[in-house]
């Protein structure tokens, strides 16, 4: 891999890279069925570097917003904008469509009273409804002080929750949350114990991903009828997303020596509390890649054709990954970002085809910059907005 960047992390407005990517790893315009348009911003300032194998290509890199708090979650409006939730503050955000010299318009669309936030608690994942347009409903994942809940708010209503009882902690409460190809909303818990107790006891929502309608019941076609549970195993679910081939990814971090990328398949056990990474237990699922916690902890992923990547907290980075079609990994994890914009947290694919990623400074165990948090856009291209 291959990174230069023209400046270091303590002034950077628009950033130009080079990163090396297998040839494997091809890029083509948005399909037809994303929705929304992509906001006006600017396209790369650097000029593709030529390589004799074509495997350089140029990542942009642009501050869409900063003085944020703690973003946590990421997900799209209809019109190309943002909806974003900030942990601490229990904030609903929207940011864009319009831009101006500085970035994105940011602008508060609710702060929500029910939330409780504390240690990683707070105001987590947030996901747009699949039929926004005219149900304008999004769905939040969110603390209160006795537990976890998945809620709906239609157009800055109250609050309604469809989901409670998650285990709730000072570490470890998930907050992953995400409709998939099925149209079924996906949830990312924690196991919120020390031991890791709750993450395979079938009786516990905690250290699962579950698979719910938009009331809340168990999803049709769910390992077991009357339950919500689709996997079992985790620690820390913070991250889910799928590839062109509905193939779903998930992060799990918050062990004490490895955080996880996983393969995600209904029913399955991804072991933890009896495996830290990958194991010898042929009943439990391993990871597709592990990485040593100090370096990783990985929180958001997202998929763009072959392309597979995750936002690290302790370990500063983005990590990239091309993944073949029968799910292996072509060459090695590649790094982007080390250390430029500190703690990393949410990563989505937008629907221009860059990808989104969120600091995460402005917390205790963070060193923020004057204008963290920020929201940072990436595009792979060899020119034009998303990718070419």
């Amino acid at each position: 891999m291959v990174v230069r960047f023209r400046r270091g992390r303590a002034a950077v407005a628009t950033v130009g890279a080079v990163l090396t990517l297998t040839a494997g790893c091809s890029f083509g315009p948005p399909g037809p069925d994303q929705a929304g348009s992509p906001p006006n911003l600017p396209r790369p300032s650097v000029a593709p570097t030529a390589s004799g194998s074509g495997d350089e290509r140029e990542v942009a890199v642009t501050v869409l917003a900063k003085a944020l708090e703690v973003p946590w979650g990421i997900d799209f409006l209809p019109d190309g904008s943002a909806v974003v939730t900030e942990r601490d503050t229990a904030r609903i955000l929207k940011v864009g469509p319009e831009s101006d010299a500085e970035g994105l318009k940011v602008t508060e669309l609710q702060r929500l009273s029910e939330v409780h936030a504390s240690g990683d608690g707070g105001l987590l994942g947030i996901a747009v409804s699949p039929a926004y347009k005219t149900d304008k409903t999004l769905y939040v994942y969110y603390s209160t002080e006795r537990d976890n809940r998945v809620g709906k708010l239609v157009a800055g209503g109250k609050l309604q929750p469809i989901l409670t009882g998650i285990p709730r902690s000072v570490d470890h409460n998930g907050g992953a949350l995400a409709f998939g190809p099925d149209g079924q909303l996906y949830v990312g818990t924690g196991d919120g114990t020390p031991a890791g107790s709750q993450s395979a006891n079938p009786k516990s929502l905690g250290g699962k991903i579950l698979r719910i309608t938009t009331s809340g019941k168990p999803a049709p076609g769910n390992p077991v009828k009357t339950s919500p549970i689709w996997s079992s195993g985790h620690r820390n679910v913070q991250g889910l997303a799928w590839d062109a081939t509905k193939r779903m990814f998930a992060t799990d971090h918050g062990q004490p020596q490895f955080s996880e990328l996983n393969v995600i398949a209904k029913g399955k056990d991804y072991g933890w509390p009896r495996a830290d990474g990958a194991g010898t237990d042929s009943k439990l699922a391993n990871p597709l890649v592990s990485w040593p916690t100090a370096a990783s902890s990985c929180g958001g992923v997202a998929a763009m054709e072959s392309l597979v990547a995750t936002a690290c907290l302790l370990g500063k980075r983005m990590y990239m990954l091309n993944v073949t079609g029968n799910g292996t990994v072509l060459g090695n994890p590649q790094e982007l970002l080390t250390d430029e914009f500190g703690r990393l947290r949410a990563l989505v694919a937008a629907p221009d085809g860059s990808f989104w990623v969120s600091t995460s400074n402005q917390e205790e165990a963070g060193e923020p910059d004057p204008e963290d948090d920020r929201i940072i856009r990436l595009v792979f291209s060899d020119g034009g907005a998303g990718r070419s």
